[in-house]
């Protein structure tokens, strides 16, 4: 009898989902085939689309809470919509607006978490941008979600170029995409604009999204199951953020590619003989005909001078070189700044890899100018000066063995 009562409650409350999203769905009719979320508040509807053909995890999740369906929601809260009633409990200017937190603090959730989806063709460029809130890395997705009311492109997960941040490093801001409002923008606008507690973004007025619909248009997106898409498909985000690392890094190995082929062209009239090796590291480099192998037991003391690729200046060892580029400092020269610095000619030297690599190619008095790939250098997190993924230029010289 209690499980036919139970059975009973879920139809009924299905019929009720129905219906609202049919009235929805005439409310609007003009909106494309898609799946689409309509956030009622206190000061207006605003309306979204939903990208789950691109981030169907994202999706599903923020759906499935809507609808009380989340294969992960508590008992108590399945078959409940678990957005109607709760508030935009951190509102900023000229930034964003925050909700998906029943407790309203900022600290509250749906009682789970999971992995982040990313998709490099949604970025957080524009305003009324859908995206989902996390307490940093990539494993503390929940419940909680904001919407931009500028563009805010340094919370993307990736660089212009594509390439993935190291989102699980500190203070690096990596969040999901998975709509845009196409209604109501100016709502958002309203609701970053009230007035908050002094010290705090909370508003002083509770904001409340009084009903958060889910409105199907097209049979794609009434197909959309978000319970099964969940289930299915959440354990396998971790690998397809590895194969979206892969495809990352291929299309900067492309990239770099033809940077290598630029620098060799501009640097066509410095003598020596130029070396390419498997890896991209390519080099320029003027052999001392009676220069010494250093074993791999001994220490080399090493000028260089380091540029980007279009020629700026930003490191040098040698006093000569800081002058010409005009940037030499007189208080780091009396600190000692410019003198060769020394290091193991082996693999355990503390140098970026393509450096080591062109170090370990070269003999006591060679002289080069080598092409470091951005892959090879400082990578995704980059470097004080130098920013993430950026390919380098250093002239390299092995003054002696220390």
């Amino acid at each position: 009898m209690n499980k036919l009562i139970k059975t009973m409650k879920l139809l009924l409350i299905a019929l009720l989902v129905s219906m609202s999203n049919t009235s929805c769905q005439d409310k609007y009719p003009d909106l494309e085939d898609g799946l689409y979320a309509e956030f009622v508040t206190n000061k207006g509807t605003m309306v979204a689309k939903l990208f789950y053909d691109k981030v169907p995890v994202m999706v599903a999740n923020f759906v499935g809470l809507a609808e009380g369906t989340h294969p992960k929601l508590d008992d108590s809260l399945k078959g409940k919509p678990f957005y109607n009633g709760v508030t935009f409990h951190r509102v900023m200017d000229k930034f964003m607006i925050q909700g998906g937190d029943p407790t309203g603090t900022g600290t509250g959730s749906a009682g789970y978490k999971f992995f982040s989806e990313f998709d490099t063709d949604l970025s957080h460029d524009k305003a009324g941008i859908l995206s989902m809130a996390n307490s940093g890395g990539l494993d503390t997705n929940g419940s909680q979600f904001f919407i931009t009311e500028i563009p805010k492109q340094n919370l993307d997960a990736f660089y212009a170029d594509g390439s993935l941040k190291n989102c699980g490093a500190p203070r690096v801001s990596c969040h999901s995409v998975f709509g845009e409002l196409v209604k109501g923008i100016e709502v958002q606008d309203t609701i970053s604009n009230v007035k908050v507690t002094p010290g705090s973004n909370k508003p002083i007025e509770d904001v409340v999204i009084q009903q958060l619909n889910i409105i199907r248009k097209g049979k794609d997106a009434k197909a959309f199951d978000a319970a099964k898409v969940f289930t299915e498909q959440e354990p396998l985000l971790p690998q397809k953020l590895k194969d979206l690392e892969v495809k990352a890094q291929e299309i900067l190995k492309e990239k770099a590619k033809e940077a290598a082929n630029n620098f060799k062209k501009a640097n066509a009239d410095i003598p020596g003989e130029v070396k390419e090796f498997p890896t991209g590291l390519v080099m320029i480099i003027e052999a001392n005909p009676n220069g010494v192998t250093p074993k791999p037991s001994d220490q080399v003391l090493i000028d260089c001078t380091g540029l980007f690729e279009d020629g700026r200046f930003f490191f040098s060892t040698m006093e000569s070189d800081a002058k010409r580029y005009d940037q030499f400092n007189e208080d780091a020269a009396k600190q000692g700044a410019y003198q060769p610095f020394a290091m193991p000619y082996n693999e355990s030297a503390t140098l970026v890899p393509g450096f080591r690599e062109a170090m370990l190619n070269m003999n006591v008095g060679d002289k080069a100018r080598i092409f470091v790939p951005g892959y090879l250098g400082y990578g995704a997190s980059g470097r004080g000066p130098v920013p993430p993924n950026a390919n380098l230029i250093f002239d390299l010289v092995i003054v002696s063995i220390k």
